[in-house]
């Protein structure tokens, strides 16, 4: 999501920094300036990313499923709690985080994790963006396809429609869009971005 994210920001005129590992520079879009540290330790970043207006939290843990649930802890919820340090330090004016659809009947230790997130995040002041998308669909992410007609089938009863729709799929191009929408037009407090609002941006 960040390599598309970045290149759509610097085609329309935004300044981007990137937090990467040592020795992965390359891996940034052409124009994006890098900082090198640690996701998990706000010590090695917080002063290289002022001056900026927005921050956008994009650290998780790969292909999330049950078996990682310690991993939802040490990495998901740690980066944010590091980047909501940062961000206070370096007097950044709003915060975009990627959360996760909630309530749902699955993955619990990482709708946890991502719950805690979003409390980090509003206990911090910083005006923030939530998204809250349930399955990306994107390249090796493209299984769920086969889910459509359930969906189309779910949304047709009242009784189903709405978790349909909450915990419905959306593409990386809607994620991104959504996210550009979001760094250019910053909440005044804490505003909600579900599935829907996600697809129709």
């Amino acid at each position: 999501m960040g390599r598309p994210l970045i290149a759509d920001l610097l085609a329309r005129g935004h300044v981007v920094r990137g937090l990467i590992r040592p020795g992965s520079e390359q891996r940034l879009p052409p124009g994006a300036a890098p900082v090198v540290g640690n996701a998990l330790d706000p010590a090695t970043f917080a002063d290289r990313i002022a001056p900026s207006d927005t921050m956008v939290h994009l650290v998780g843990t790969s292909h999330p499923s049950p078996a990682k649930a310690a991993e939802f802890q040490t990495v998901d919820l740690a980066s944010i709690r590091a980047s909501v340090s940062a961000a206070i330090s370096s007097a950044i004016r709003h915060l975009v985080y990627v959360s996760v659809a909630q309530p749902a009947p699955v993955m619990r230790a990482y709708i946890e994790a991502r719950r805690s997130g979003e409390q980090l995040v509003r206990d911090s002041g910083i005006p923030a963006t939530v998204l809250r998308p349930w399955y990306v669909l994107g390249p090796g992410h493209r299984w769920p396809y086969l889910l459509l007609p359930m969906y189309g089938l779910l949304g047709l009863f009242a009784a189903t429609r709405d978790r349909a729709s909450r915990l419905g799929l959306v593409t990386l191009r809607q994620m991104v869009n959504a996210l550009v929408r979001a760094i250019e037009t910053p909440a005044s407090g804490v505003r909600l971005l579900e599935v829907p609002d996600i697809r129709s941006r």
